[in-house]
C-alpha cells in the first residue's frame, strides 16, 4: 500500500502551480493530496506525516500571499513526527538579498515545532548573496527555482530534485513502519 503525503503550495502568477504539477508528475513513491493552502487549515497538517510545500518569495522577503495569510496559524503545527521538502520560486538577480526566503521561513518553523527536513539542495550554480533558506553556504533547505532567469535548468533540478526526495523520504517511511509495529507490541 502507498503511503499518503500532501503538497500544499501557494501560486499569485499561477508560476508555482505550474512548478507543482511538473514536480507532481515525477512523484510515483506516494499517494498525493494536492491543495492550494488557501484551501487548508491547521486541523489538514494532522492528517498526514508527510509533505511537500511550495511557495515563491515575493519582492523583499514576502512570503506568497497565501502562505501570508496562513503563517500565523502555521506557526502553531506540531510538526513531530512528519517530514518536510520544500521547494520555492524566486528571482537571484533582482531580489538576490532575498532569494527563495520562504523556504527558510517555512523551514525554520517547521524544525522548531519538531519535524523533519528532506530535500536539502546545493547552492552551487546560483547566483544570490542572501538567503533565509541558507543552511549553510553550501545548501538550501530545499529546491530552488528561479522561472526569471533560468527556467532551462527548472526541468532538470526537478527531475533531480525529486529522485533524491524517493531516497530520503523512504528512510523515513521505513522509520514509520519500525515505531507503528513496536507499538503495536505493547
Amino acid at each position: 500500500m502507498m503511503k499518503k503525503a500532501a503538497v500544499v503550495f501557494g501560486s499569485d502568477t499561477g508560476i508555482t502551480e505550474e512548478i507543482t504539477h511538473d514536480i507532481v508528475d515525477h512523484i510515483d513513491f506516494f499517494d498525493l493530496d494536492i491543495q492550494e493552502v488557501s484551501q487548508v487549515d491547521i486541523s489538514y497538517f494532522s492528517k498526514f506525516n508527510f509533505f511537500i510545500l511550495g511557495l515563491s518569495t515575493w519582492y523583499d522577503g514576502d512570503l506568497q500571499s497565501d502562505w501570508e495569510d496562513f503563517f500565523e496559524d502555521f506557526k502553531t503545527i506540531n510538526f513531530t513526527g512528519k517530514t518536510v521538502a520544500i521547494y520555492g520560486l524566486g528571482d537571484q538577480y533582482g531580489y538576490h538579498e532575498y532569494f527563495i526566503d520562504g523556504v527558510g521561513i517555512l523551514a525554520k518553523v517547521i524544525l522548531q515545532n519538531g519535524g523533519k527536513i528532506v530535500g536539502n539542495w546545493p547552492t552551487k550554480g546560483y547566483d544570490f548573496t542572501q538567503s533565509k533558506a541558507l543552511i549553510n553556504e553550501k545548501l538550501f533547505y530545499g529546491l530552488a527555482l528561479d522561472e526569471d532567469n533560468e527556467p532551462e535548468y527548472t526541468a532538470t533540478r526537478i527531475k533531480k530534485w525529486t529522485t533524491q526526495l524517493k531516497n530520503e523520504f523512504q528512510i523515513y517511511i521505513k522509520d514509520e513502519k519500525k515505531y507503528s509495529h513496536s507499538s503495536n507490541r505493547i
